[in-house]
């Protein structure tokens, strides 16, 4: 669950600065690199990050209201 919250938020970063480039500079990168906003590469993009998001909000309901950046203690010792 760890590694899902880490990718989850750097997907979530990504979409905020493609935000942040469309609102400021009126630049949608997504778009830019797949030739077009409704192209089948940007419709991917869009999507993964739409599930990062929901993963985000889903995800300390699910570990009982926290979310884990870490492994515990107790489990790091047990892989080594």
């Amino acid at each position: 669950m760890v590694i899902a919250n880490i990718i989850s938020y750097i997907l979530v970063i990504v979409g905020a600065l493609n935000w942040g480039l469309y609102g400021i500079f009126n630049f949608n990168l997504v778009s830019w690199i797949f030739q077009g906003p409704r192209s089948v590469g940007s419709i991917i993009v869009y999507v993964v990050i739409t599930l990062a998001a929901v993963w985000l909000i889903i995800s300390p309901i699910i570990s009982g209201f926290g979310l884990r950046l870490r492994m515990k203690k107790d489990k790091m010792e047990e892989v080594v």
